[in-house]
């Protein structure tokens, strides 16, 4: 790996870089979009009995509102129970704005790195063609060895641009995937849950 590295030359020092931070956002948004931790098991069960057996005091619902990203949905649904419809709804909605930028976080990151990946590899390409030309002479006297390292250069870098491009791009489709039928889930959970306290209220 090392000789791949040093065959390179300096712009595949860029690209690594670029591995790096593409890998730590991956293992990253894989632990925090488990969905043990957006959305646990049976948790909308779980409210609606707190609410039914009267036990949602402020502590309770700030436990809730900790527990994970659905729980501070429905936690907010709860805490507005007794403000009118629009209110409720408007403090549902930016709970859940709030809720979603944090699912969608480094996503974006992710996005870019699909993008600029290919073209830092095309910037090693250019390098490297820089480096073949140098090597060139009209005479025929030119260097074998400089010019096999400026086509190394430019094979190594638009081959590993491609190569974390790729994966970053599925990586990203398959999270925004994720986080949009989570959102989907929270959204059709905390209607619910609202229509039942509107009619529980209206009652």
């Amino acid at each position: 790996m090392l000789d791949i590295i040093h065959a390179a030359g300096w712009p595949i020092w860029l690209l690594v870089t670029t591995s790096v931070i593409t890998l730590a956002i991956i293992i990253e948004r894989f632990l925090a979009l488990r969905p043990s931790q957006i959305m646990p098991r049976g948790l909308p069960e779980q409210v609606l009995e707190l609410m039914r057996r009267q036990q949602d005091e402020p502590d309770a619902v700030l436990r809730l509102a900790r527990s994970s990203a659905m729980g501070r949905i429905l936690a907010e649904v709860v805490a507005q129970r007794r403000q009118t419809d629009a209110l409720r709804q408007a403090a549902i909605e930016a709970v859940g704005r709030d809720v979603s930028w944090r699912l969608n976080r480094y996503l974006a990151g992710l996005a870019t790195i699909s993008v600029v990946a290919p073209l830092l590899g095309l910037f090693g390409t250019v390098v490297g063609m820089i480096e073949i030309f140098g090597a060139y002479d009209p005479t025929g006297s030119g260097n074998p060895a400089l010019l096999a390292h400026g086509i190394a250069i430019a094979l190594y870098n638009t081959g590993f641009g491609i190569l974390i491009a790729i994966p970053a791009l599925i990586f990203h489709r398959y999270f925004r995937s994720r986080v949009e039928y989570f959102l989907h889930t929270m959204e059709r959970e905390a209607g619910a849950l609202d229509r039942l306290i509107s009619l529980h209220i209206s009652s």
